[in-house]
């Protein structure tokens, strides 16, 4: 793909967000997810291997169906209501359409179906836009309207995202697709703690951004596409491995790393209001998620390959990938659990 491509896509793909984020009428959004779905389709489609073609065609179904869900909605509260704003949506049924259309966008199980298929046809570099980025969208319209959105479906939906993507993510062997089900279990904890307390929402948001940005790097860096690629990480870079384990254990929320607060925090919110059943159960999910997590860990820092005589060497690149954003965000996927008390 040459570069003014390249540009041109990546920066409809920045408008398309900001738009949407900056809007309060229901077609400005509905413009920006267009624009943010169209310019990324060709950086999925743009390996000509019939797996992206699958890939760019599962998410364009997907985000279409979702996108049309969203107007359809938006027209509906619109009728009822007589205005197209989107702080103004207080039509029961145009809300439930709207909190479908959003959990599909996003990935929240059950309509999570299409994020690992996505993720595991298109590049690391792609897979880390659609996880990370792709996320601003949805979830700045999903904060818009949390006074509206019915709290008993986004519990529940929370509920299965987390316990699904810790259950899921045991049987991978695929990098891309463990961040997938990393990825569902994440906007699970963000869906339970919406309606109750959003300000915890946007922390646990930015830090799932960091993190997930973080391990992509590095993956990328490392060329690993699947947990056998993890073990020649060693020999690559002592350093950027030790800080790859901690990162993976903060994913996991283990204290005292940056990932624990969110978890932390949202439990003490949900006991506070008395759904300890939920609080529970989420709890119970997080040591699923946990044990992929570990499995990765202790194959890119204990295991070195070769490991068995029938296992052969990963060839190893020269890499000329920049690690100024590597070098950021690691350190802050580890070390922000102290400013709990001042980002509160």
């Amino acid at each position: 793909m040459s570069p003014t491509t390249t540009t041109i896509l990546m920066s409809s793909l920045a408008s398309g967000t900001i738009i949407t984020m900056s809007s309060h009428h229901w077609l400005m959004a509905w413009i920006g997810l267009e624009m943010n779905t169209l310019a990324i389709i060709p950086m999925i489609s743009k390996q000509h291997h019939p797996r992206a073609t699958e890939a760019a065609t599962k998410y364009f179904l997907t985000q279409a169906a979702a996108s049309a869900l969203i107007l359809f909605s938006s027209t509906v509260n619109a009728w009822h209501t007589g205005t197209w704003d989107i702080l103004n949506s207080t039509n029961t049924t145009a809300n439930t359409l709207l909190t479908m259309a959003l959990a599909m966008k996003l990935g929240l199980a059950p309509m999570h179906f299409w994020l690992p298929e996505v993720l595991q046809g298109s590049t690391m570099k792609t897979a880390l836009i659609i996880t990370t980025w792709q996320k601003l969208a949805p979830m700045a319209l999903i904060y818009m309207t949390h006074n509206n959105l019915s709290t008993t479906i986004l519990l529940t939906m929370g509920m299965i995202s987390a316990t699904l993507g810790g259950w899921a993510g045991l049987n991978q062997t695929q990098t891309r697709k463990i961040m997938a089900f990393s990825s569902i279990a994440h906007l699970g904890w963000m869906a339970m703690i919406l309606t109750i307390m959003p300000n915890i929402l946007l922390i646990n948001l930015l830090l799932y951004l960091t993190m997930t940005t973080s391990v992509f790097m590095v993956l990328i860096l490392l060329n690993s596409k699947n947990i056998k690629d993890m073990m020649t990480s060693w020999t690559m870079s002592p350093t950027i491995t030790a800080m790859t384990m901690l990162t993976l254990l903060s994913l996991g929320g283990l204290p005292p790393l940056t990932g624990f607060m969110p978890k932390w925090l949202i439990l003490e919110e949900l006991t506070t209001q008395n759904l300890t059943t939920a609080a529970t159960i989420m709890a119970m999910s997080s040591l699923l998620s946990l044990f992929f997590y570990l499995r990765l860990s202790y194959t890119s820092t204990i295991t070195l390959s070769p490991n068995m005589t029938t296992s052969t060497h990963k060839w190893r690149y020269k890499h000329s990938t920049s690690t100024l954003l590597l070098t950021l965000t690691l350190p802050t996927s580890l070390l922000m659990l102290p400013m709990t008390p001042m980002l509160l």
